[in-house]
């Protein structure tokens, strides 16, 4: 034990830090002022995120951003995964550490993405770069999840709604995809490393509630606008 974390411990570390300074680069801050001259923090709900900055600045803003955001996830989460690859087959390491390095990068990007060291520590609530994370570390989790999400949306048109039902969601489904099919039926993956990936889950999905905790006051009041059009009738 006291061996693996010597092997690990500064690659991790380095790639927490790595990934949280990529997830600190605020596209939607950045591709606003180039488009509006503005802060999309003063425009809108006032989120640095892909929604208002489409409400706000308009398709092209919103486009870039929604790309750029799940480009520094995907940048964040492969890096970890290579690296740790890497280390796993020199000293002989359970390969499954690897699968950890994604998750833990993806939690690192979303973090700083939230919370941008570069722009005061007011940033976006993290939707696309946790869904970026979910789709890179499983597949299946993701489009249970994300087809959840739809469902919401298509019903209520209201994606904050289906951000933070998909959020509830996304440990749920992880339990039951990697207990059920990795550990149960397969044995792929040990009880320990469900439990793990199911705890990161729930506090990736717990922040991202959080940070939605105003969407759900207006939720409960029916005053949460819809993605176009005015407030939805709750």
């Amino acid at each position: 034990m006291l061996e693996l974390f010597q092997t690990f411990a500064l690659p991790v570390l380095a790639i927490m830090i790595v990934s949280y300074l990529l997830g600190s680069i605020s596209f939607s801050i950045i591709f606003t002022k180039m488009f509006s001259k503005e802060d999309i923090r003063t425009m809108g709900s006032g989120n640095a995120g892909t929604t208002n900055v489409l409400r706000s600045v308009g398709k092209r803003a919103a486009i870039l951003t929604f790309v750029f955001d799940i480009l520094k996830c995907v940048i964040s989460v492969l890096l970890a995964k290579y690296i740790l690859e890497y280390i796993c087959a020199a000293s002989n390491a359970p390969f499954y550490i690897a699968n950890y390095g994604i998750y833990l990068a993806g939690f690192c990007c979303s973090i700083g993405h939230m919370y941008p060291v570069f722009f005061k520590f007011k940033g976006g609530k993290g939707v696309v770069t946790v869904a970026t994370m979910a789709a890179l570390a499983d597949w299946r989790v993701f489009l249970a999840v994300i087809g959840l999400f739809i469902v919401v949306f298509a019903i209520w048109k209201m994606v904050s709604l289906g951000s933070i039902i998909a959020a509830g969601a996304y440990p749920i489904a992880t339990f039951f995809v990697t207990f059920f099919t990795d550990y149960y039926n397969g044995g792929i993956v040990s009880l320990k490393y469900v439990l793990i990936v199911t705890a990161i889950t729930a506090l990736m999905g717990g922040i991202v509630i959080f940070k939605h905790r105003g969407n759900i006051v207006r939720i409960m009041n029916g005053t949460e606008k819809k993605l176009f059009g005015n407030k939805e009738k709750v």
